[in-house]
């Protein structure tokens, strides 16, 4: 039991260099994405009071099962976020900034369910929303920041999966004729379908099991039940992506996972992964949230992309490869150290990546560490070189040998070796 305390919580890791790096880096690009696209950077709290995340529909499996709620020491109900949009929207909410609000996150969000590969207890997400406007065009923007996330990463087998839920009244008639089809013939229901179809009839279409597969190829489909100003919506927004050149398969049992979806949704899934776990990001219109917090009606759009999936997709592709090293440049002080000091910090000064030895170690000691590292050249430093103003550049990883070269060149050379 003892040995248990000290191991990282179940669903949950320690993420270490290299992968450390690699996950910075897929933020620092999405960042780039969309910061391109005029959204700022918002950081929501890792935990809100409970009933911000019970918009997200009591019938859903974040909410009912799913969720870390504790009271803490106040006496006070809260809740780690199991999702950012709902965060996010109650930032808006408290702060009304000037609409279009167009912001991105990236973070952690937690849920108690059964860890699996490329699921976790507490797993990242980065992700965009966009309140005020309900034009069809923001809606195809947003999906095609996504789509060019991807496309930046590397990602070529990843395909756009895209429904329109339509509106309130819309969805309220879809799911009073999809309990009609399903109650007719419960019994052919498997258990957890039949317990699904109480809470939430929406759900049952997402059901795995093979005892449900009938019933739901022969349901109805929301397209069927979608108002004039809901299609036309839904036209606007395929008519944008098709301008854009970005494919989408429409697929009209796409529902998502929270209730506070209406009109469009979309999922993006990886092709390169197995089918049970080809899920890597997704999102859609929510433009009933803001007002359910307490601010005036204004609709909204968002997206959230799951980072462990999206990196098993890279994987599966061969693309967006972990960092190869840590440092470009390894300083070996033969000296005692003080030397080491003083050009380690000049050439971080500079920009370049650099580390060194430590305790005074042999130089064979200092070269191996110098491997060890992954940098792409040494410096040395000797007493012939400290005398003479000099350092002596040597190649690691290539067949440009070394040479030795004056102090006040140093960094010039080195930016020359490392270009």
């Amino acid at each position: 039991m003892a040995d248990s305390i000290y191991r990282a919580p179940k669903g949950t890791r320690d993420i270490l260099w290299p992968d450390s790096a690699r996950w910075r880096r897929l933020v620092e690009v999405f960042a780039d994405v969309v910061g391109a696209a005029g959204y700022t950077h918002v950081v929501p709290p890792m935990f809100e009071h409970v009933d911000v995340f019970r918009r997200l529909g009591d019938a859903t499996d974040v909410v009912a099962k799913e969720m870390y709620e504790f009271l803490d020491k106040g006496g006070r109900s809260v809740a780690l976020r199991p999702e950012q949009t709902a965060s996010v929207v109650r930032a808006f909410a408290e702060h009304r900034p000037v609409v279009p609000w167009k912001v991105w996150y990236a973070g952690p969000n937690f849920r108690y369910e059964r860890a699996q590969k490329g699921r976790f207890r507490q797993f990242d997400q980065v992700g965009v929303e966009a309140l005020g406007p309900d034009d069809p065009h923001l809606d195809a923007e947003v999906i095609a920041l996504a789509w060019r996330f991807y496309e930046r990463l590397g990602l070529r087998q990843v395909t756009l999966l895209l429904n329109s839920l339509g509106n309130p009244d819309d969805r309220a008639r879809y799911v009073e004729a999809l309990t009609a089809h399903f109650s007719a013939d419960a019994d052919a229901l498997s258990a957890e379908s039949r317990k699904t179809l109480t809470t939430n009839p929406l759900r049952v279409l997402d059901s795995p099991r093979t005892e449900d597969a009938e019933l739901i190829d022969a349901a109805p489909q929301m397209p069927d039940f979608l108002s004039d100003d809901a299609a036309t919506h839904f036209a606007g927004v395929r008519a944008a992506l098709d301008a854009l050149g970005i494919p989408y398969t429409v697929s009209p049992r796409l529902v998502r996972g929270l209730d506070y979806y209406l009109r469009t949704t979309f999922e993006f899934t990886a092709e390169a992964l197995d089918a049970a776990q080809d899920a890597i990001g997704g999102g859609g219109r929510y433009d009933r949230l803001a007002e359910a917090m307490g601010a005036p009606p204004t609709p909204g759009v968002g997206f959230a992309l799951g980072v462990d999936r999206t990196l098993l997709a890279c994987d599966a592709e061969a693309v967006f490869d972990a960092p190869a090293s840590a440092v470009d440049v390894f300083v070996v002080d033969t000296c005692g150290g003080d030397e080491a000091v003083l050009v380690t910090d000049e050439v971080r000064r500079a920009g370049l990546r650099a580390d060194r030895a430590w305790d005074d170690r042999s130089m064979k000691a200092q070269m191996k560490a110098a491997d060890r590292s992954g940098a792409t050249v040494a410096v040395i430093i000797g007493e012939d070189e400290r005398s003479g103003g000099n350092a002596t550049v040597r190649d690691l990883r290539g067949d440009a040998g070394q040479e030795t070269v004056a102090r006040t060149d140093l960094i010039e050379n080195l930016r020359t070796r490392l270009q």
